[in-house]
């Protein structure tokens, strides 16, 4: 008897309330395809357009692929010294993004585990350089950089980018280690660990997903940064990817191929760098979520 009744209602039809949750929406799918197209379509022209020389971009469809495709706009900018630019972009990036997430792990860790009223000042003065914007500083920055005889120089990126970079990961990583249960640092405490120990054999492993994602968020303001290049540095040479475009643009104004397949080199490191951490950069921003 309780077999057929159960017979019965896996057979039995679905609810009118079940009914309505499997509709189809066809309205956010239609927006959704939309939104895709606004994303892909610019992304589309410009990669098209690199594989383009300068005569066929003004004669050819602009959407149309190229026919035939030439590599002589990459061949353009390689020979108009972006490989310098690279890797100045590079020495300027790991140089900011390495100490901004070491030294806030360190703060995170302190600010969570401790419970003196240091710990709690220092938590505030983080909080509080979330709340100064980068433009009202670069004067004062400026004079520092000055005085310390750093004008001109990677050094002189490298430092502001480590400053404003600090405040909003510390906020992040202590959100997340304060999540992680306190009977495993007690346990290690237990195991006779010390402070240090228990901070990086079990602190920094568990917030692996928090410290990719601040890696991904820092690494990739400071490679687009723009303001703090212009303002600090002067010599060709010492120029990064985003004040190397802007140069592009007025050395190739006509040279539009060549414009664009420079603004495709300099995304290439952004983009393997989302790709090989996707996965923990999802999991670090749901973090918490479910709870």
């Amino acid at each position: 008897m309780a077999a057929q009744a159960q017979t019965t209602s896996q057979a039995a039809p679905p609810t009118r309330r079940g009914r309505r949750s499997r509709r189809r929406n066809y309205l956010g799918g239609l927006l959704g395809w939309i939104w895709l197209a606004v994303i892909i379509l610019p992304i589309y022209y410009a990669v098209i357009t690199t594989f383009k020389n300068q005569g066929d971009y003004f004669t050819q469809n602009p959407l149309a692929p190229p026919m035939p495709p030439t590599m002589q706009a990459y061949g353009d900018v390689l020979r108009a010294g972006i490989g310098r630019y690279f890797l100045n972009s590079v020495i300027v990036t790991v140089g900011s993004v390495i100490p901004i997430v070491l030294f806030s792990f360190m703060a995170a860790y302190a600010i969570v585990r401790g419970n003196s009223r240091f710990l709690r000042l220092c938590r505030a003065l983080f909080l509080l350089g979330l709340a100064i914007p980068l433009q009202a500083t670069i004067i004062p920055i400026y004079l520092m950089i000055t005085r310390l005889h750093m004008y001109d120089s990677l050094g002189a990126l490298v430092l502001p980018s480590i400053a404003f970079g600090v405040p909003l990961t510390v906020l992040i990583l202590s959100t997340f280690l304060r999540d992680v249960p306190k009977e495993l640092f007690e346990s290690m405490r237990l195991d006779g660990c010390t402070s240090w120990q228990i901070a990086w054999r079990l602190a920094f492993p568990l917030t692996r997903p928090a410290i990719v994602t601040v890696s991904i968020y820092n690494g990739l303001n400071v490679w687009n940064g723009f303001l703090f290049p212009l303002i600090l540095t002067q010599s060709p040479d010492l120029r990064v990817m985003p004040l190397a475009l802007w140069a592009f643009q007025g050395e190739y104004s006509v040279n539009i191929p060549a414009v664009l397949a420079a603004v495709v080199l300099s995304t290439l490191p952004i983009l393997v760098l989302y790709v090989v951490g996707r996965r923990q950069l999802l999991s670090g921003l749901t973090a918490g979520f479910g709870k």
